[in-house]
């Protein structure tokens, strides 16, 4: 699919980008990879962990919210992965424009450029807190995602197809509570502070993330969300893993926090279908028909919800643990 095909990653030198790009690496063999981004740095950081490989890559500095730099980028490229995005709840509580300017304009930016440019397909990165938001951060990604999907309305049928993917903090990632513990184990303290030891999350790797973008590129027909069945953790069990018999204390849940990672409403359950390893909520748009529904998937129930509080798998402290050294070499 990915042979011989040039491939964009907007927000491209951060935890997903770098692991997508090593894994497009591994099981393909692109024509061009190009990676735009704001941060000179990361860029020239990771254009030496790939200097062997230098010829494929292009790295343009550059933000989503300008669209000519954009379209500059944009020429001859198949497939984009839009990963770029304000992602701190505190920040862009603060910041509210500039989330907006990001996160909603640069959405915009992508997909005018890529219907333009003739990309073939565009997958966008989303985010568990743009289900029933109650932050800034997940209001922003919640019209971005509805931008994406109804931009296939004007794309026609052999035009550019749009879908998103979604799923909650990534295990190790910046957004994750496992470098934020990690910090405090390493300053050689034996308490971990837990915001309400009722919070629940879903546990999903990089490389789950990564390969869930890989079956968006492949099987969406434009307009789908696809979201992993992944298994849920208790935020008190990841502590007793990473610190075994540390003492917790309660701190309060913060502003724009939830208790439980919410990846498919009720509502949303009228249009989802389950397959074996992945959730795909189908557009509900006049120009969307059932010829697009793969015959693979199973209708989930009415009044079906997936919750990180209600999921039928849970890791216990001795899988996590596991999977703290196996996803994270953390040992």
């Amino acid at each position: 699919m990915l042979n011989g095909k040039t491939v964009l990653i907007t927000g491209g030198t951060g935890s997903f980008g770098h692991h997508f790009v090593g894994y497009l690496l591994k099981h393909y063999k692109p024509k061009k990879i190009i990676i735009y981004s704001r941060d000179e740095y990361k860029q020239f950081v990771m254009s030496n962990e790939y200097h062997k490989q230098k010829d494929i890559f292009r790295f343009f500095i550059g933000d989503v919210r300008d669209e000519g730099r954009l379209r500059m980028a944009m020429k001859g490229v198949d497939y984009v992965i839009h990963a770029a995005a304000l992602k701190q709840v505190p920040a862009c509580e603060y910041n509210p424009n500039e989330a907006i300017k990001t996160n909603i304009s640069g959405a915009m930016n992508v997909i005018n450029v890529s219907l333009e440019t003739g990309v073939k397909k565009v997958v966008a990165l989303s985010t568990d807190k743009a289900v029933n938001p109650i932050n800034l951060y997940g209001g922003t990604k919640l019209v971005s995602d509805k931008l994406f999907c109804a931009a296939n309305a004007y794309s026609g049928g052999d035009g550019t197809k749009f879908s998103v993917v979604r799923y909650g903090n990534v295990a190790g990632s910046r957004g994750s509570v496992i470098p934020f513990f990690q910090n405090i184990i390493d300053s050689g303290k034996k308490e971990l502070p837990i915001t309400d030891y009722r919070m629940t999350r879903f546990w999903i790797s990089l490389e789950e993330g990564v390969e869930l973008v890989i079956k968006a590129l492949a099987e969406s027909r434009g307009g789908e969300t696809f979201i992993s069945k992944i298994p849920s953790f208790k935020v008190t069990d990841l502590a007793e893993a990473m610190l075994p018999g540390c003492k917790k204390h309660e701190i309060g849940i913060r502003e724009g926090e939830k208790l439980h990672e919410i990846m498919v409403t009720r509502e949303d359950s009228l249009h989802t279908y389950e397959f074996e390893r992945h959730f795909i909520i189908y557009p509900h748009y006049d120009w969307w028909d059932d010829k697009g529904l793969l015959p693979e998937g199973k209708k989930v129930i009415s009044d079906f919800e997936y919750s990180s509080g209600t999921n039928t798998e849970w890791l216990t402290v001795e899988q996590l643990r596991e999977r703290l050294k196996t996803d994270l070499d953390l040992h």
